[in-house]
Order: structure tokens, then sequence, then C-alpha cells
């Protein structure tokens, strides 16, 4: 079930904000949701006690792998402060992690890399990830709470449009996820410096996309995104010694 919300006021009163992006608009919607154990407690309720929240990271980046996470939450620990990924600066990210790893029932990290996301597309290669650190829970979920997408499994399971900014689950996985993904980032940053990776961690930055123009792709870059595809410079070879 694909849980929606509606504004219900009424249409004549609803006036479009054309002041400010579309990336904009949504954070400020997700800024309004409270994240709570809201259907964590309906799957409890229903009898599953191995409730896993799960979700991915690096979906839109132009560089890298697409990263996903799956955390099963302690319904006797409540670790404070978790909220979708994108809302948190990085020193808030970095201090909740170790706390949800250490206090969690159980927590899987997955990567599908460059090459799988050009072969599949970046839509099944997210859901691949999230599948993957699905599979490597331990001990195993027995219901999954997903924001917004179904995975190929048999697991019962919840896909909740906003979920990383409304299940306290799935905002532990997108922060896992997250963090893991910004740490690889800084490490190709070492080897890519003139990409400044650290900085923008591979996403359609001005930055970015000056330095594919002036350097052009690494192999590292996703092939079938539209800035690298279309660049006019040649990929990029990586020999090491």
């Amino acid at each position: 079930m694909v849980e929606t919300f509606f504004n219900m006021a009424s249409p004549a009163k609803i006036k479009p904000d054309v002041s400010i992006s579309p990336s904009s608009a949504k954070l400020r919607l997700l800024k309004r949701l409270r994240c709570t154990l809201r259907y964590e407690k309906i799957a409890w309720a229903a009898g599953a006690a191995m409730v896993a929240g799960v979700d991915e990271v690096g979906r839109g980046s132009l560089f890298g792998p697409v990263v996903a996470a799956a955390v099963i939450l302690d319904r006797t620990y409540r670790v404070r402060g978790l909220r979708d990924s994108k809302l948190l600066p990085a020193e808030r990210r970095d201090l909740l992690a170790p706390r949800i790893r250490e206090h969690a029932l159980a927590w899987a990290v997955a990567a599908v890399d460059v090459a799988r996301i050009d072969q599949i597309n970046i839509y099944h290669a997210s859901r691949l990830a999230m599948r993957e650190a699905v599979l490597r829970l331990q001990p195993a979920a027995d219901h999954l709470l997903i924001d917004a997408l179904r995975l190929d499994c048999d697991l019962p399971q919840r896909a909740i449009i906003h979920g990383d900014a409304l299940s306290a689950s799935i905002a532990a996985a997108s922060i896992l996820a997250k963090v893991e993904r910004d740490r690889m980032m800084c490490e190709w940053d070492a080897v890519f410096p003139e990409y400044g990776l650290a900085s923008h961690k591979g996403y359609s930055t001005p930055q970015h996309l000056a330095a594919l123009q002036e350097y052009g792709p690494t192999p590292l870059h996703r092939q079938s995104f539209a800035p690298v595809w279309s660049n006019p410079i040649e990929q990029q070879i990586i020999e090491f010694e």
C-alpha cells in the first residue's frame, strides 16, 4: 500500500509558490512532516516482530554507486532525533549513525556499482541495493517499511511516500546509507581531487558540471546519465601501480 498526503484546502484557495524551485518546495514539505513510529506500531500490532525500515541514497548522483540500508529498530529503545537524512547536517548524521548501529536489533548496508547502474538503470539498481541490504539483515526482517518503492521479495511490505520523513525506521536507514555513501565519496575525492567529490558527493552541482566539462568523465561516472554521456571529452582511464 502506498500512502499519499493531500492538502485539504479548497482548490480555489491553493496558490502555487512560483518563487521557489521544486527541490526547495519538496524540502519545505518534508520539514513539516513528523517522523514517528506510527507505521512500525501498525506492523507490530499485526504480529510482526522484526520491522525493517529500508531506504537508498545516491539515486540522483552522477558519480559512484547507489547505497541502501535496512534497519530494525529496538522497540524498547528510542534513538532521538531521527529524521530524513536530507534534513540533517552532516555533523548530526555522523552523531546519529553510531547510535543507530549500536542500538538497532539489526542493520545492513549494500551498494550497487556504476556498471550495474548503467546496465539496468538507476531505478532497478536502487531496488536491487535495497533488496540486498534486507537480505543481509541478521536476524532477518519479517516486515518491511520502504521509502516509496516495493521490492522483489516475499516479505510483507509497505511502501510509504516520503517514508524517510515519516517512519523512524526508514529515517534510520536513510542516515546509515547517507553516511556510508558520503564516506565513499570522500575516499574517491582523493583519487579524483579535481571533481570536488567531497563537497557535492557526486551530484549535479555547478562545480561538478564545470569539472566534467573541463576534465571529462571518470570510469566511476554514470554513463547512462545525460550530463555524462553527452560530455564531448573522452572518458578517463584509471591506472593502478
